[in-house]
């Protein structure tokens, strides 16, 4: 049977309590289990397949979208362009609403209907909003989806399209994930946030994914995007049980990546705090990772040095680089799935990551959500009269072709 257990203090809880945070140091919990010989089954159905890891005795297929069983590709030209033989992309921009949300959501959701809720919500910056208006539509629950009154109207579109209740909020919006969760128990809502324990039950299932790509030989390193940390606790959650069941013999090392005009985490690793502030306005280009005062942000510090992992920051310049060089691997991302691509250049320059080390980048989201970051820096487009086709083509390609 599994149960709730807080990642700080070890307090457990019975599954149907219906927490999300400890109620004696207000740390986020997860799900723990007694794994009795759990098999990976044969399923097109993500919470099939990996049923035995899950705390669902009866999948329930009919709220599915596809979600999972995304590619692992190889990044050869930005291999070579680093000098790394063996550079992978977790591509989550395959998921039904384009990001890894949904692996989270179907689990938010199906827990949310076993428990009795007919109404979900969650707080969000873009991605997940999107993907709790999808699959709350899909199973037939009121959906409230809680965004900053300073959202740009091109990441509202892909939320409000599913019939889902958005609220734009005015405030901090680090705050509101606790405000939500307040509201929620007064009202009978079931908010699947960023770190609801049964969204690490479905980011896990990205590192069972790798391993199984990976002929379970676990990679070297881990690089992933980081805001909330939810996404990185869970994909950890995924390596330590295959690694206690026996499937893999080691795990990676990790690196959690943030955006420098917004990095609570990375700058309580780098003060060698054990908790982290708020960080105030955050100011960068990658909105989906921008949140100034994560939920997990304390649990992914013991993580790390528990671990052994480490937490750097990118500029946006360097993200936009990084987002245009992943587009030549014909991967659009969202900036903020683009920047374990810019940490790169500092990990293999300063000895961190070996040329030889087998690396994954999870690229958390697609870029068709945020046009804005790339409009002024994409591709020169020309235009011409009907007339100057010939010569334009001609005139475009390499000399000497």
């Amino acid at each position: 049977m599994p149960r709730f257990e807080c990642t700080k203090c070890g307090k457990e809880f019975p599954f149907d309590s219906a927490l999300t945070r400890c109620t004696s140091c207000g740390e986020p919990l997860e799900v723990k289990y007694e794994f009795a010989s759990p098999e990976i089954h044969k399923s097109e159905f993500l919470l099939e397949k990996y049923r035995d890891f899950l705390p669902f005795s009866r999948p329930n297929k009919a709220l599915s979208l596809g979600e999972g069983f995304t590619p692992l590709l190889r990044l050869k030209k930005l291999g070579e362009m680093l000098g790394l033989h063996n550079l992978y992309a977790k591509n989550e921009t395959m998921n039904p609403t384009w990001s890894f949300k949904d692996r989270g959501t179907i689990c938010g959701i199906q827990y949310a209907l076993d428990s009795g809720y007919s109404e979900v919500g969650t707080v969000s910056t873009g991605n997940m909003g999107a993907s709790v208006a999808a699959y709350g539509s899909r199973a037939g629950m009121r959906t409230h989806i809680l965004v900053s009154s300073s959202i740009e109207l091109e990441k509202v579109i892909p939320i409000s399209v599913y019939g889902a209740h958005v609220v734009k909020v005015e405030g901090d919006y680090g705050k509101l994930y606790y405000e939500s969760l307040r509201v929620g128990e007064e009202l009978g809502i079931c908010f699947i946030n960023s770190d609801h324990p049964l969204r690490i039950e479905g980011s896990k299932t990205i590192a069972f994914e790798i391993c199984e790509q990976m002929s379970f030989e676990p990679p070297d390193w881990v690089i992933v995007p980081t805001s909330s940390g939810g996404n990185f606790r869970g994909i950890v959650k995924g390596f330590i049980e295959f690694r206690d069941l026996g499937l893999i013999d080691r795990l990676p090392r990790f690196i959690v990546v943030q955006a420098a005009g917004c990095c609570p985490i990375a700058q309580a690793f780098r003060e060698g705090k054990e908790e982290i502030r708020h960080f105030g306005r955050p100011k960068t280009i990658a909105h989906g990772i921008s949140n100034p005062y994560p939920p997990s942000g304390n649990e992914v510090l013991r993580i790390l040095r528990r671990l052994h992992g480490i937490a750097l920051t990118v500029n946006d310049e360097e993200i936009i680089k990084a987002q245009l060089l992943l587009a030549r691997e014909v991967i659009f991302a969202q900036p903020a799935g683009a920047v374990p691509i810019a940490a790169l250049d500092e990990l293999v320059s300063k000895g961190i990551i070996d040329r030889n080390d087998t690396v994954v980048c999870v690229i958390t989201g697609a870029g068709l959500k945020y046009l804005h970051s790339v409009r002024q820096v994409s591709h020169e487009i020309t235009t011409i009269p009907f007339e100057q086709l010939s010569s334009a083509l001609s005139n475009a390609r390499p000399s000497g072709s």
